[in-house]
């Protein structure tokens, strides 16, 4: 009996079926309606499209700061990083699978490549839309997070 005890609740704790109730997934927050970005997953804005499945998209940056600069974005909106845990896991997975993807498709793969993504006004985030920028197919800056330097009086 008491080896029964045990294994039900290791089976529980893992999540096994029909044991315990799971929690439902957080529902999708309404996308604010000026979302740059969620109008180009509902293709009321344009895009240069180079990857999409059923969770994320990927397109090239309008303002390009490399020679291949990508976006990655989940087609469920969250605003930042922070928001990370409100979407599914497969979302998640496929956010950084598709980074890897473009990389691959645009032949930055085997040279070198960066995934950046800023969260929040301080780190200079300008579309409130999570997304990842997939960088690179030239010598990327060694520092890219050293400040600039403050202009002296």
């Amino acid at each position: 009996m008491r080896r029964a005890l045990i294994l039900l609740s290791v089976l529980a704790l893992l999540g096994g079926p029909g044991l315990v109730a799971q929690a439902p997934p957080p529902a999708a927050k309404e996308a604010p309606v000026d979302c740059i970005f969620c109008r180009i997953v509902a293709g009321k804005a344009p895009s240069k499209k180079v990857y999409e499945d059923q969770y994320v998209l990927a397109f090239w940056d309008i303002r390009p700061r490399a020679k291949v600069h990508l976006l990655v974005i989940p087609k469920q909106h969250v605003a930042s990083l922070k928001e990370l845990d409100e979407l599914p896991v497969e979302t998640r997975a496929a956010l950084l699978s598709a980074c890897v993807r473009v990389a691959k498709d645009q032949g930055i793969l085997d040279k070198g490549f960066r995934v950046i993504t800023n969260a929040g006004k301080d780190a200079s985030q300008s579309v409130f839309h999570l997304h990842f920028h997939v960088v690179g197919g030239e010598q990327l800056r060694e520092d890219a997070i050293t400040k600039d330097p403050t202009p002296q009086p």
